[in-house]
């Protein structure tokens, strides 16, 4: 899964960040019988205090409509722990990282929940 997780995020910052974007956040869904669902959004504001930051959306790459899905046993948090993990795993080994580890921030998170600030 994680290959795919890499191609996915790539394709998707292919486009460039857009320039009035400060952070990114990684929003997951429960699709329902263990099928997940991501989409990734850059936003206009950062505030590791306050998760209303990531509601400032200025881009969704094109993930809207094309988001990142997986099946896992789990309940959220298990789910929420491991995709986090992978996502950590980019930030710190894949080449075109680089761009979101120059943002302000990068989340994840459902996007009725809690985010969890990985940079």
């Amino acid at each position: 899964m994680y290959n795919e997780l890499v191609a996915w995020i790539d394709e998707a910052l292919a486009q460039g960040i857009p320039e009035d974007a400060v952070a990114v956040c990684f929003n997951v869904y429960e699709d329902g019988e263990s099928s997940w669902s991501m989409e990734l959004v850059a936003c206009s504001s950062f505030d590791p205090d306050d998760d209303d930051w990531a509601c400032d959306e200025v881009s969704d790459f094109g993930t809207r409509d094309n988001p990142f899905t997986w099946n896992f046993e789990g309940d959220w948090e298990a789910v929420l722990t491991d995709i986090g993990a992978k996502l950590t795993k980019y930030l710190k080994t894949e080449g075109v990282a680089d761009k979101l580890n120059e943002l302000d921030g990068v989340a994840v998170g459902f996007v009725d929940g809690d985010l969890v600030i990985l940079k």
